[in-house]
């Protein structure tokens, strides 16, 4: 088997790219139906071949495709197959293979494996050492293996990643002082404004980083807070643990101009605070700024809305300057981090060896089991010849387990008599460990 990803993430491509390949959790699994099923006429055509594997990562800062497939089937597919994935993708986002493949990467093996082991511990984050990229790499797993999409190779890689990550953060310091990205939109907020007790926060969306920006404010005592959801039970459900008001979606442009203070990350496709909605807001505020985060991928708020002169607006990459605060006293424990990584990917890529079954033991197993299965058609067609002579049924077992221990044990005997006394007794020592295990 081959293991490959094909990617884009924070450091490859801008926002707006990244915003095409945004997945929600409902899209994930036909998405990976669909991939496998145009992917897997290019990679295994025929009928006898390894299905493909696949899994999809979508986060606010990459989207990646993880898969595996035969490689004895098509030995050269991995560089072979990346331009029609390329293509398949980029038709998927609604924007040219040229375009995608100028922000993208492709990683094979262990390479591969390296990528999804640093993703997993957080060292490929916009916030080194963040855990909720593990938790969204699970939840990718977790969705793979419902769909069908995932086999014991894939299942294998991301298994060891989430091991890997657990001994990097319960061994080093990777995560220690972390500034999330709720920490530093709180920052921002305090930069602008003397005092967030005078504040009134509003919060779009009600998934777990709208949860974690509202713990994050609400630790600041503001004025007063409200949470705006698509679904009202869901909002009001969050809105009670921060003695919040919940406020329907559609009654936002009516109350915008309240807010002084705007944070917002949903799932929506589409722009869902536009440009005349903040215009008409400020000027019933007689222009006091307003400060406005948008954390989701693709955009909640329209990109326009920056060029106001009265609003602060920041979007998940703009806070990449802030999260990065820190972090250059946490880059011995990076270098340890690499090193559990370095065997993490060396164990894998041994694993990966072992399966295939045209390199190192699978292949001498293989002509074992096919030399044995010689011997033993060969004796037992031999007894069958003197049962049909009318040999008794112990003289023909005999005869038979004598045969095949005979022709087990000659190439073994002929190698111990064999050679100078130096590698007769190499061969006595490995003959020992191999048929001698009782009297060890």
């Amino acid at each position: 088997m081959a293991v490959w990803t094909l990617g884009i993430n924070h450091t490859t491509a801008p926002l707006d790219l990244r915003g095409r390949f945004a997945f929600a959790m409902d899209q994930i699994a036909p998405t990976l139906h669909t991939m496998r099923t145009d992917l897997g006429s290019v990679l295994a055509p025929h009928s006898e071949a390894v299905p493909l594997e696949a899994a999809l990562i979508s986060t606010c800062n990459r989207t990646e495709i993880y898969l595996a497939h035969d490689a004895n089937t098509h030995p050269s597919s991995a560089d072979a197959f990346v331009q029609p994935t390329l293509q398949w993708m980029a038709k998927l986002g609604g924007v040219s293979t040229a375009d995608l493949g100028a922000h993208s990467y492709t990683l094979q093996n262990n390479l591969a494996a390296r990528h999804a082991f640093r993703v997993a511990s957080g060292l490929d984050s916009m916030v080194l050492g963040e855990p909720q990229i593990l938790g969204q790499m699970k939840d990718a797993v977790r969705m793979a293996s419902e769909a069908g999409a995932l086999g014991a190779t894939l299942n294998q890689l991301f298994q060891r990643s989430f091991s890997v990550a657990k001994e990097v953060r319960s061994t080093t310091e990777i995560g220690a002082h972390s500034i999330s990205m709720a920490a530093a939109a709180v920052r921002l907020a305090g930069q602008l404004f003397e005092d967030i007790k005078d504040t009134k926060v509003l919060f779009v969306g009600a998934g777990e980083m709208i949860e974690l920006c509202a713990t994050h404010f609400a630790a600041k005592q503001p004025k007063y807070m409200a949470i705006a959801n698509r679904t009202l039970e869901r909002g009001e459900k969050l809105a009670s643990r921060f003695g919040a008001e919940s406020i329907r979606l559609a009654d936002l442009p009516n109350r915008l101009h309240e807010f002084d203070a705007v944070v917002s990350c949903t799932a929506s496709t589409l722009p869902i605070i536009g440009l005349g909605a903040v215009e008409r807001a400020l000027k019933q505020r007689k222009h006091r700024p307003m400060f406005m985060v948008d954390l989701a991928v693709p955009r909640d708020i329209e990109i326009e809305v920056k060029e106001l002169s009265d609003v602060y607006l920041y979007t998940v990459d703009d806070l990449a300057s802030v999260v990065q605060t820190g972090q250059a006293n946490r880059q011995a424990a990076v270098a340890e981090a690499e090193t559990i990584i370095d065997a993490g990917v060396q164990s894998f890529m041994h694993w990966l060896d072992q399966r295939n079954p045209n390199t190192g033991s699978v292949s001498l197993i293989q002509q074992i089991n096919a030399q044995t299965d010689n011997w033993r058609e060969h004796e037992l067609a031999r007894a069958r010849k003197l049962l049909a002579k009318g040999a008794s049924v112990d003289e023909v077992l005999e005869a038979l387990s004598k045969g095949i221990t005979q022709k087990m044990l000659h190439g073994t005997f002929a190698e111990l008599h064999a050679g100078d006394t130096a590698s007769r007794e190499h061969t006595a020592q490995v003959v020992q460990k191999l048929f001698l295990r009782k009297e060890r």
